[in-house]
């Protein structure tokens, strides 16, 4: 991975990683864009990509005979054998292209946990989930039986892994949990969560949507079993992202959704199965979307993500420090969180917050962000929540704690 140095102090033009602003063209002069958690902007070469697909290349994949079909197929398997690269997985067909994460983590929920739990298995989570790691289980629980518990969080808004060992026994037969918090930006010791899950039999699955855009993943270092993640938060399009699972497992699954593609041989007696990962891509896949993510891993990783980590570091870390100077401004999670800043202002309603900020030019999130336990634990009806990406730079911190001091001004 190439390397990309910090700027430390923000140009007139604000480019954030050097140079790379001006690839945004969503992202007009004198607006901050701070919800990159949310859902990152795009560069110019996916929105050159996506477009070329449609107006120059497009075809449909895996049945027409014809030239510009068979290119499109190449081109739609090379975007699957791109992600299988970036999270080195050991083959391309470990790789399931979903919607997204939330359809990936209900895909193993319906296809690998209806087929292998059983009333009286456990699974374990955590008080941090994202909504899509929290709701697919519980409806696999009013289907089967199963039983949920859930993991708490140390002080500084981990999952203490500590206290999950502990909870953890042979009836747990799935750990799932998020690699980063959407909400606190704090960082899992994945591979520490793989080494208890398995030492009872449990299998992990990893939520890594707030991850692949800012740390390097390993799926074969970190020893999991499942890892889920969404284009779009990696400045690719909506509607695509990926499911990678071990081979076995894969192999082993059944399909959960009907239709073409996903079939060897129909009659009316019968059908069969096509191997995975096609066994679980039913009908006509988002083709141009895959090509828009091949085209964002290929961005993504020419800039390098320990550069994009360090970078976001560094303005969490100018966030906090301009922040914690505002006497009623309480911020959540760990100093050294991904990428994520989410705090709240005594006496005033998140949304206000992000109404009032709106009018200065920064857009930042402003809700219970898909996790309320969370907010529930944290005894907040919702937070505000600045999240950066690679276009943020130290001017975008400067607007935004600006734009808090004038929220306390304006609600004394």
């Amino acid at each position: 991975m190439s390397s990309t140095i910090l700027r430390e102090s923000p140009s007139p033009e604000g480019e954030g990683l050097i140079g790379r602003r001006a690839d945004f063209p969503a992202i007009p002069d004198g607006w901050h864009y701070l919800d990159t958690a949310a859902t990152a902007q795009k560069p110019r070469a996916v929105i050159d990509a996506i477009e070329t697909a449609y107006a120059r290349d497009y075809a449909t994949v895996h049945r027409g005979v014809y030239k510009r079909s068979a290119d499109m197929t190449i081109a739609y398997e090379a975007a699957r054998t791109r992600v299988a690269r970036f999270i080195n997985a050991a083959s391309s067909d470990e790789i399931v292209f979903v919607r997204g994460a939330t359809e990936a983590i209900n895909l193993v929920a319906q296809s690998w946990g209806v087929a292998n739990l059983k009333a009286g298995d456990r699974i374990l989570l955590s008080q941090l989930e994202h909504h899509s790691n929290i709701v697919p289980w519980q409806l696999l629980r009013d289907r089967t039986g199963i039983e949920i518990d859930v993991a708490p969080l140390t002080e500084d808004g981990r999952i203490d892994l500590d206290a999950a060992e502990a909870m953890l026994t042979h009836r747990h037969k799935l750990v799932a949990l998020a690699h980063v918090s959407n909400v606190l930006g704090s960082v899992l010791d994945v591979e520490r969560a793989a080494t208890i899950a398995h030492k009872v039999g449990a299998k992990l699955l990893l939520d890594g949507c707030q991850a692949v855009a800012r740390l390097a993943v390993d799926v074969q270092a970190i020893d999991c079993d499942f890892y889920v993640f969404s284009g779009h938060k990696l400045y690719g399009p909506t509607g695509i992202g990926a499911l990678w699972a071990k081979g076995e497992l894969l192999s082993a699954m059944p399909p959960w959704q009907g239709g073409g593609s996903m079939i060897d041989r129909v009659t009316f007696a019968k059908t069969s199965w096509a191997p995975a990962p096609q066994r679980f891509e039913a009908g006509t896949p988002n083709i141009v979307g895959a090509l828009g993510l091949h085209a964002a891993i290929d961005y993504v990783d020419a800039i390098g993500l320990d550069a994009i980590h360090a970078h976001e570091v560094s303005l969490v870390r100018a966030a906090r420090a301009a922040l914690s100077q505002i006497n009623s401004v309480k911020l959540f999670g760990p100093e050294d969180a991904a990428g994520i800043v989410s705090f709240a202002i005594e006496g005033v309603h998140p949304h206000d917050i992000g109404t009032i900020l709106d009018e200065a030019g920064v857009a930042i999130r402003a809700g219970h962000h898909c996790a309320q336990p969370l907010m529930e634990h944290l005894d907040v009806p919702a937070t505000a929540r600045a999240s950066f990406g690679i276009y943020s730079d130290l001017a975008d911190v400067a607007a935004l704690a600006k734009g808090i001091e004038r929220v306390t001004r304006i609600f004394g």
